[in-house]
């Protein structure tokens, strides 16, 4: 079935969004229903996207003579963007600029995902890089982009920025832990910042889809399993092993020998199909390729909910996409709520203003 077309905010121009990680599966689908809308679009891709054969960068090239073919192109600038470079982060805002003559909605789209146990990623100089460039992907980078965007939309007085992060931002997930760190962290800046931009009108968002729309439409590392932590009984055993059947079928692997000596850029890659294992000896870094329609069936809610709130004259600080994602952290909600209930007591036995809640546990005590 044919994806719905997505709502978009009342406006009464054409918008300009810049769209990091534009040849990811996520955003290279909402470039297409951003254009076909009417906006214009500046696509942030790394420079390897425009010089390899792989599939996404076959998928970015299609897409880019579809959106002219459909007479597009002329709202569509491509842009040289590594997030992770402060000066692509300012060359892509300057050159978008100069394209469209503004900005006015960053979607932030990129990331990566490290699995192993906390252990397991402090075994060799490799693993310990691993956690190093999951914060300089999923944190740093996300913070250089935005730092780059806040001049323009300060001086206009106008902008809305949108983060997509994961529920994993609510609730940690073993095996997933520097990824779930990276995310805290990136939602911590992005709350903090919005107080600091309301007065100028900029808005934040922070959208969260289900962990599979993140982690499987972008690439994920597996770090060597220790065997204290492959039993059937280990959850992050669970966790290691779910991810490996779900890419399984549908990858671009490449091998690390662990050491930190490639990096991943020297190591081999091509198409593999086949059974994924789950506890390799070495590092093992995927790109899901998922076929066309289960891509679709899995993005289709998180664009709506982008194309729906960008833009928004009251957009929500944190928006949760799926009713499945909603369901759990409401139950993570409740788990933290009848904690504090259950300890309230020797919360406010000390609490030196006597509060209600003070005064409540001092009765009840008595």
């Amino acid at each position: 079935m044919a994806p719905t077309s997505p709502p978009f905010p009342p406006h009464t121009h054409p918008r300009v969004w810049l769209i990091t990680s534009a040849s990811s599966p996520l955003p290279t689908r909402m470039i297409r229903q951003v254009l076909g809308h009417g906006d214009f679009v500046a696509a942030g891709v790394h420079g390897h996207v425009l010089e390899r054969n792989d599939e996404q960068s076959r998928a970015f090239r299609l897409l880019r003579a579809d959106m002219e073919q459909a007479g597009y192109g002329h709202r569509l600038k491509v842009v040289r963007l590594d997030v992770k470079n402060v000066g692509e982060c300012q060359s892509a805002v300057a050159e978008a600029v100069k394209a469209f003559g503004r900005i006015d909605i960053l979607v932030n789209c990129g990331s990566e995902t490290v699995v192993g146990t906390v252990e397991e990623l402090s075994t060799t100089p490799g693993t310990l890089t691993l956690v190093r460039d999951q914060f300089e992907t999923n944190f740093y980078g996300p913070l250089n982009i935005i730092k780059a965007v806040l001049p323009g939309f300060r001086e206009r007085r106008a902008g809305h920025i949108l983060v997509v992060t994961g529920i994993t931002s609510y609730m940690g997930t073993p095996s997933l832990g520097i990824y779930c760190a990276s995310s805290w962290a990136l939602e911590g800046f992005c709350d903090s910042l919005a107080y600091e931009v309301a007065p100028f009108n900029v808005r934040i968002t922070i959208v969260q889809p289900n962990m599979e729309v993140v982690v499987l439409t972008n690439k994920i590392t597996f770090a060597p399993q220790l065997p204290q932590y492959s039993g059937l009984s280990s959850p992050g055993s669970s966790v290691r092993s779910l991810l490996a059947k779900a890419v399984s079928q549908h990858h671009e692997q490449e091998r690390d020998s662990g050491d930190g000596s490639s990096g991943g850029g020297g190591s081999s890659a091509g198409s593999r199909r086949g059974k994924l294992d789950s506890s390799p000896p070495e590092m093992v870094s995927i790109s899901p390729s998922l076929p066309s329609s289960a891509e679709s069936a899995l993005l289709e809610e998180t664009i709506h909910a982008l194309t729906a709130i960008a833009g928004h004259e009251n957009p929500p600080a944190h928006h949760i996409v799926s009713h499945d994602g909603v369901a759990s952290v409401k139950e993570k909600l409740k788990t933290v709520t009848q904690e504090m209930e259950d300890f309230v007591e020797a919360s406010s036995a000390v609490d030196i203003f006597k509060s209600e809640d003070a005064a409540a546990a001092t009765a009840k005590r008595q």
